[in-house]
């Protein structure tokens, strides 16, 4: 006999936490989160540069099954250093999860994280950083279960040691190894501007208007997702809003002192909590 899953009467998408575990758990409250009622989407980057990256990982990881959590650059930073792939640098704050008696538990749970999830009854999709604009849904989908795959897969240390760099800048479906698994991962982990033609800028960063030559994701004329409801975080300096059609950020810096923001993917509306500044920089 097939399980009857209850279908959730609310589903809230929360932003980038960053291991800001006070304002996660004042944003539930602000909700009334009621975990037979409802479900929570996470944007990614759970963990770096807050003050409680361990305990934001152990108080999600303890979150009901249907709790949805896409790797974001920053889970994937912590996954790479956690397997001796890359040392880690002086701004990231995982010392205290790299040391911890459940580590191994904690980064075995966040490598089965998902890099998409799509729900087609409510007809959103989540992700950490967006879709490439030459990418339609399906094939979106397809190329985040590859990246899936290398992470969770007996060859992760591999493709955690060859996952970082800037090239290739643009997509071909004849990419192969890990250039290919490398531009999957910075488009769903760290795009933010193309150029005309497609090509991802690693380096531009800022508002929708800092980069004249340059164009958001989500605007790209030739975008083929254009129909499609999407959230993603990722792009603190978007503070959480955007005025183009079906397209939802809600990263809008919490540890950089400014909200964390709730989107109620039924009614569309945003609760947010003011911050305190956690951290220097971008």
């Amino acid at each position: 006999m097939t399980k009857q899953i209850r279908k959730k009467q609310r589903t809230f998408a929360i932003g980038d936490v960053q291991g800001c575990l006070e304002p996660l758990q004042q944003l539930l409250e602000k909700i009334h989160y009621d975990p037979k009622q409802d479900q929570l989407w996470f944007t990614g980057d759970l963990v770096n540069r807050g003050p409680d990256s361990l305990e934001t990982l152990r108080f999600i990881q303890q979150l009901p099954e249907d709790t949805i959590c896409v790797l974001g650059n920053h889970d994937l930073a912590l996954l790479a250093v956690g397997a001796g792939a890359v040392p880690i640098r002086k701004q990231d704050t995982f010392n205290e999860i790299l040391i911890a008696q459940d580590r191994d538990d904690l980064l075995d749970w966040l490598r089965q994280r998902p890099v998409l999830h799509h729900d087609p009854m409510l007809g959103f999709t989540l992700t950490h950083a967006g879709i490439l604009p030459a990418w339609d849904l399906s094939q979106a989908i397809h190329l985040a279960n590859e990246l899936e795959n290398a992470i969770r897969g007996p060859d992760y240390l591999a493709y955690l040691q060859n996952m970082y760099g800037n090239d290739p800048q643009m997509w071909d479906e004849s990419l192969t190894s890990w250039e290919r698994l490398r531009f999957i991962t910075n488009a769903f982990t760290r795009m933010r501007f193309c150029t005309q033609d497609g090509a991802l800028n690693m380096q531009a960063k800022g508002g929708l208007t800092d980069h004249a030559n340059e164009i958001p994701w989500f605007t790209h004329p030739f975008r083929r997702t254009q129909q499609e409801k999407i959230v993603f975080g990722h792009w603190a300096a978007l503070r959480g809003h955007c005025e183009i059609a079906r397209v939802y950020p809600i990263d809008s810096g919490c540890v950089w002192g400014n909200c964390l923001t709730a989107l109620c993917l039924q009614t569309e509306e945003r609760i947010i909590i003011k911050c305190r500044e956690y951290a220097d920089g971008d």
